[in-house]
């Protein structure tokens, strides 16, 4: 059975499918041109959006749904920008505008606290939309002084993993792949994940 990822974020479509695809599973983000709204991501938690999402798609399409929310919580910004991240300055502003708003925002705290940490709630529904499994994954760092490197996507410039002295932006995907917040929520979640789908 193969499984749709409630995104159409391209780098989130090439982690998922890359770490689900070793496990066996085929999965897919949604269609660029898909004519069904999008939800509204209103909770308060990275869990409570990423179950808004799965169960939404999931009766939509009458299909299993895997789903992630996922962001940056900066400790020295009150664990902003959050839940926020996809939209934190605006809903149009680019990622380079959003780190740079997060540096500024830094800078003026006048603080040495650059810790950091990735979050990520993955949630499955099945094809009723009852969310049948839940999972989080963190990675701690802290934030780079500025952007460093091209590769991943969001703020993966200014996110310098613990025991590294690159960023996100700047590490091979394969080493990203193993540490990353969103590797460890799925990783928790394929146990289960291979009983629901038999595979």
């Amino acid at each position: 059975m193969d499984l749709l990822l409630a995104t159409t974020n391209s780098g989130k479509i090439r982690e998922l499918t890359g770490l689900l695809a070793a496990a066996g599973i085929t999965a897919y983000g949604l269609p660029e041109g898909m004519v069904i709204e999008p939800p509204r991501e209103g909770g308060s938690t990275f869990a409570e959006n990423a179950a808004i999402k799965a169960a939404y798609y999931a009766r939509r399409l009458d299909m299993p749904v895997l789903a992630d929310d996922s962001g940056l919580e900066v400790a020295a910004l009150h664990g902003e920008p959050g839940v926020r991240s996809a939209r934190y300055g605006g809903d149009e502003t680019t990622f380079d505008e959003k780190m740079r708003l997060i540096l500024d925002r830094l800078a003026e705290t006048e603080s040495s606290d650059r810790t950091a940490r990735f979050v990520c709630a993955a949630a499955l529904a099945d094809r009723k939309g009852n969310i049948v499994n839940l999972t989080i994954g963190t990675c701690d760092g802290s934030i780079a002084e500025a952007p460093f490197g091209t590769a991943g996507f969001g703020y993966d410039p200014i996110f310098v993993p613990d025991g590294f002295d690159l960023t996100f932006g700047e590490l091979p995907s394969e080493i990203k792949d193993g540490l990353s917040h969103r590797s460890k929520a799925i990783a928790e979640m394929l146990p289960f994940l291979r009983e629901f789908l038999a595979v």
